[in-house]
């Protein structure tokens, strides 16, 4: 009997409960001197190299995941995504763990491409071609998958699909940097814009 009430005390310690909540996520650094900076580094340990830096006063830093074992979150800064210490970041408010991430813009590379959050709908744009706002109709998770969600989007003149946009809580890199991010998009496209079929990751920074 103490050996199981030790097992669930190994299973639900702070590092294994972090990593069970819903990611990506928004953190703020709290807790680090106003003359000091948070260390980003290249593993989940505290004598790892540091990689990079965050601002003592730095908020909305985007968390894509947490290590199991030490619950360290791997957060972006810069241009470069590092492992950082728990105990100075405070996770925003409002961010349920099966609750869609509110998005801040989707891109790709090769060709360039950005699709961004407007009041009801989505612009989107390709390198040197004119932006194309469309507005959004339908739009939730897929059948028995909290991970995965989608929306339809219309062409702005009536109810005619333009498209549909299917995001999925999965590690991203944009291959240009070493930012990574918390989850992967498909845009595919119809009508006038298309057919065409644009592959991505999408962020919840701003």
């Amino acid at each position: 009997m103490k050996r199981f009430f030790l097992s669930l005390a190994l299973m639900f310690t702070p590092a294994a409960l972090l990593a069970q909540q819903g990611f990506p996520a928004l953190y703020d650094v709290s807790g680090v001197a106003a003359d000091d900076v948070l260390n980003m580094r290249a593993a989940p340990d505290p004598s790892a190299p540091v990689v990079g830096t965050l601002a003592p006063d730095a908020t909305g830093v985007e968390a894509v995941e947490a290590d199991a074992d030490s619950g360290w979150l791997r957060v972006n800064g810069g241009e470069t995504a590092g492992w950082a210490s728990p105990a100075y970041l405070t996770r925003q408010p409002g961010q349920a763990d099966g609750a869609q991430p509110a998005l801040a813009r989707c891109f790709g590379t090769e060709p360039f491409w950005s699709l961004l959050p407007e009041g009801a709908g989505w612009t989107f744009q390709q390198a040197g071609g004119a932006a194309t706002f469309l507005p959004s109709g339908w739009q939730g998770n897929a059948s028995g998958r909290p991970d995965r969600y989608g929306t339809i989007l219309l062409t702005g003149k009536g109810a005619d699909v333009a498209g549909t946009i299917s995001v999925a809580r999965e590690i991203c890199s944009d291959g240009m940097s070493d930012r990574l991010y918390g989850l992967t998009v498909d845009l595919i496209l119809t009508g006038d814009l298309g057919p065409a079929h644009y592959a991505g990751c999408c962020s919840i920074a701003r």
